[in-house]
């Protein structure tokens, strides 16, 4: 399926988006509300290092890497590599464990059969003995099932209630996983949110109070649904969040607003907002979540955004292709010549290439800023910190659908430029060929130092000559948007 960089974008937010929300959510689980402002200090349940995600994160990282091959995850195959993925995860690397979920994986290890099999008959059998299936621990798993089949609902639906039921019996939590994966397919394919698209592929017998309950979520106040360790509860405080700080100006600073209600909505918070983040970042798109959370966010299996980046694009595009963006090994091309200008205004911002990234030792800086594609041995460059090289998603096209946030992400490069030059490194910024984007961060940064507009165009062009400097690029890096 062709994808425009717009809907790549938003692909790349999903798993990125809830990777954050969990993170931020991780300190007040179970705990008092934060006072003012949410921030991943980590802490929790875990405990968490900040920034470190949690469970939730980590069971859609176990269907993510299988996505992510192009396996069908509603085959046998598929719904085995899941649950043997599953399986794997709470023998090493679980660091914290829903009590239904961890009563199902521990019960199918004595049973015979394939893998999914055996963890769909311990569910079939919690569920008969208790008849309370309907816990979060399925819906906050499914997100990434959003875009593992976007040109076909019914395939998307049918995977995520097949993963659903590996744990989850009650037809409640395969409908709410279903609802939320065809959201998060429908935000990253036509730019909206709209949680009622799905209605049509839940169970019959709860279609109608599924429209019920979406409708008393649509604009309600995160939080006041109850205990939202239930599945329908944390799918309205979800949507409650979501809905109730939309302005409905397309803004990227929805996605903050929204992951800040939803950490509000108390109790079970890094769930739900791990379930509100994959959704605005499907809406939004990795180049709507804030420099900040990028720099920080981490979890098992070792991985960092980047790598959240990789696995979520490639499940959209069926599988990885060798040899491209993004699971290529490195974006690096040697006919590029390396630059390495010191920017006019701040020289220990360096101006660069692509192929400045392998001179960080000779061009002695300690943290780099990317506006490029990367391959996955590019980041973090030699010798750098993770937390000290950030990419940023800028394209070159001129028409607005290709840079939906171009303001934010401008703002945002140059605060983090700002950040890293605060704590006394010197920065390395750089895009592919340094003829469009680089040149319009380095504007943009001057003009937040407050430098006039006209001298800090005029600084760069001589510093820089022969850089186009013309389009929607340059003016919105100098005047806003």
């Amino acid at each position: 399926m062709p994808m425009r960089p717009l809907a790549v974008d938003r692909a790349a937010g999903v798993l990125l988006g809830e990777a954050c929300g969990d993170a931020l959510g991780v300190p007040y689980e179970m705990a008092a509300p934060p006072v003012g402002e949410a921030v991943m200090k980590g802490g929790g349940l875990g405990p968490y290092e900040p920034g470190e995600w949690s469970d939730d994160t980590q069971m859609t990282l176990c269907v993510a890497q299988v996505a992510a091959r192009g396996i069908d995850l509603s085959s046998p195959d598929g719904l085995d590599a899941v649950a043997h993925a599953f399986t794997a995860w709470l023998d090493g690397g679980a660091t914290d464990v829903g009590i239904q979920t961890k009563a199902v994986l521990t019960e199918a290890k004595g049973l015979s059969g394939r893998p999914h099999e055996r963890l769909t008959r311990a569910s079939k059998a919690l569920h008969a003995r208790t008849g309370l299936t309907a816990g979060n621990g399925a819906l906050m798993r499914t997100p990434i099932v959003g875009v593992s089949a976007l040109d076909d609902r019914a395939a998307t639906a049918r995977a995520a209630r097949a993963i659903a039921e590996l744990t989850h019996t009650d037809p409640l939590a395969g409908d709410s996983a279903v609802l939320w994966s065809e959201a998060v397919r429908v935000a990253v394919t036509e730019g909206r949110l709209d949680l009622a698209a799905g209605l049509d592929l839940v169970s019959a017998a709860n279609a109608g109070r599924w429209g019920d309950w979406i409708e008393a979520a649509t604009g309600a106040e995160p939080g006041s649904f109850g205990d939202n360790g239930y599945t329908v509860t944390a799918l309205q405080d979800a949507w409650a969040a979501i809905t109730t700080t939309d302005r409905g100006d397309g803004s990227a600073m929805h996605l903050q607003r929204g992951l800040q209600a939803a950490v509000r909505a108390g109790h079970d918070t890094d769930t739900v907002a791990a379930i509100a983040g994959s959704l605005l970042g499907a809406r939004y798109g990795a180049s709507a979540v804030p420099t900040q959370w990028r720099r920080m966010v981490h979890g098992w299996p070792g991985l960092r955004a980047h790598d959240l980046v990789e696995l979520s694009v490639s499940t959209s595009v069926n599988g990885r292709r060798p040899g491209e963006w993004p699971s290529v090994a490195s974006m690096g091309d040697p006919a590029i010549p390396a630059l390495g200008v010191p920017h006019p205004i701040d020289p220990d911002i360096v101006l660069g290439t692509i192929t400045d990234l392998a001179r960080a030792d000779e061009l002695d800086v300690q943290a780099i800023v990317s506006l490029c594609a990367l391959g996955l041995e590019d980041i973090p460059a030699a010798g750098m910190s993770a937390r000290d090289h950030i990419e940023f998603w800028i394209n070159d096209e001129e028409q607005e659908a290709a840079n939906p946030h171009l303001d934010f992400v401008l703002d945002d490069a140059s605060s983090a430029l700002r950040q890293f030059r605060a704590e006394g490194k010197r920065v390395l910024v750089h895009c592919r060929h340094g003829i469009q984007r680089m040149p319009a961060v380095a504007l943009r940064y001057a003009v937040d130092l407050g430098v006039a507009p006209e001298l800090a165009e005029r600084s760069i062009r001589e510093a820089l000559p022969g850089i186009l400097g013309e389009g929607r690029l340059w003016h919105v890096a100098a005047h806003g948007a």
